[in-house]
């Protein structure tokens, strides 16, 4: 058995092209989910925006209710609620609904919000975002846990509140993580609360960079305020697409990528970049220095994506789950082929689960001189032994 993680999922922004039906990329969304569930993968993490055309997905806790009820195992988190956007009373109670909905099956992922023009529609100034954060995680978290919380600030109130609801299963709650990019901001609320880290950012050049300083910091926070920090609770974000060789992988990637590029360039005012004259440019430029936010992509074989999570594992000292940022740049049938591919060659490689059979064809070829020889003997001996009379037949007449 390999270290290295022991959990996958997927973490769907989405990003989906403004060209086609918002309702049939939902739908398709939804059967991914599904698909996923079927193939054993672990978690989904959905994502809350609200501007920016492709980010689509404006509540997750919406999103989750109907993606749970074509699904049996699977656990969904929101990735991430955007706190200052929320009264605390009001997501924790969210929360616990869709935990008894889904039979215990949710996470909630917080963070101060990503989409600066989300903020601003709603007259929030970003510098107040990442207080905002602390602010409101400090009374979901004893809220979730089934305490009564009064607290007052510049933008929320809580009089002696309380859940109605307790988790579906009390004694294990709701799991909790905090987004982190490359700020501190992330690990440090995450280890006082105890929660678990959620890199986002891991494939930038910076979060890459930056992946063990930040989780020196959660420890750190952790300790301070009485949690043992766990590295099974880190979940590390990055794009792939794989497929069997890597000019399939490429020429499959070439569907949609110019799309995702046209989304980076607009988010900054500039439109198409200039890196982005053709779909193969594009690609290269996603595998190679990466699109921004979204980082580096791994567009090739399985085996180029256990080279990805080697060299995260190496550079972070290691984490619990790697989570797929979904995209669109392919077709949704060459997605799906894609995690297929995923949980049949890679999840085994890292869960260890063909070790026995691995061993016993070991076994059983250094002992093939062995087994052999005596398989040999046995067919020996019941040819001999058909063809030798039986001495305690009687005879017969002719014999006479």
């Amino acid at each position: 058995m390999t270290r290295g993680p022991q959990q996958f999922g997927v973490f769907i922004a989405p990003f989906h092209s403004d060209r086609q039906h918002p309702s049939l990329q939902l739908r398709q969304d939804i059967e991914l989910i599904a698909h996923l569930d079927r193939l054993g993968y672990d978690e989904a993490w959905i994502g809350e925006h609200h501007s920016g055309a492709f980010e689509i997905i404006a509540s997750p806790e919406v999103f989750i209710a109907a993606a749970a009820e074509h699904t049996s195992r699977i656990r969904f988190g929101t990735g991430v609620s955007s706190l200052p956007y929320h009264h605390p009373l009001l997501l924790a109670d969210r929360i616990i609904q869709l935990d008894h909905q889904t039979q215990g099956r949710m996470m909630l992922g917080v963070g101060p919000g990503q989409l600066p023009a989300d903020a601003f529609m709603m007259g929030i100034d970003p510098r107040d975002q990442r207080r905002m954060m602390h602010e409101a995680l400090d009374a979901i978290v004893p809220l979730m846990r089934g305490e009564v919380v009064s607290a007052k600030t510049d933008w929320f109130v809580l009089d002696e509140a309380r859940c109605q609801l307790l988790p579906y299963d009390p004694r294990r709650g709701i799991d909790v993580a905090v987004a982190s990019t490359f700020s501190p901001t992330g690990s440090v609320a995450a280890g006082r609360h105890g929660a678990g880290l959620l890199s986002v950012a891991a494939s930038t050049a910076q979060g890459f960079a930056t992946l063990a300083a930040n989780w020196a910091i959660y420890e750190k926070a952790a300790i301070e305020h009485g949690h043992v920090p766990d590295r099974a609770d880190w979940r590390v974000v990055v794009p792939m697409h794989i497929a069997e060789t890597r000019e399939q992988a490429d020429a499959e990637a070439a569907h949609g990528i110019l799309d995702l590029a046209r989304y980076m360039g607009g988010l900054g005012g500039r439109g198409m970049p200039p890196w982005a004259s053709s779909a193969q440019a594009a690609i290269d430029q996603w595998r190679g220095d990466g699109f921004h936010v979204l980082g580096v992509a791994t567009i090739g074989t399985p085996d180029d994506i256990i080279a990805t999570i080697d060299r995260l594992v190496d550079e972070s000292g290691g984490f619990g789950t790697l989570l797929f940022l979904t995209h669109t740049a392919a077709t949704p049938e060459a997605t799906r082929r894609s995690y297929e591919l995923f949980a049949r060659h890679v999840m085994p490689y890292y869960s260890g689960a063909n070790v026995n059979r691995q061993a016993s064809l070991a076994w059983a070829g250094s002992n093939s001189t062995r087994f052999i020889g005596a398989m040999q003997e046995a067919i020996g001996n019941a040819i001999t032994e058909y063809h030798q009379p039986d001495a305690t037949q009687e005879p017969s007449d002719a014999d006479a």
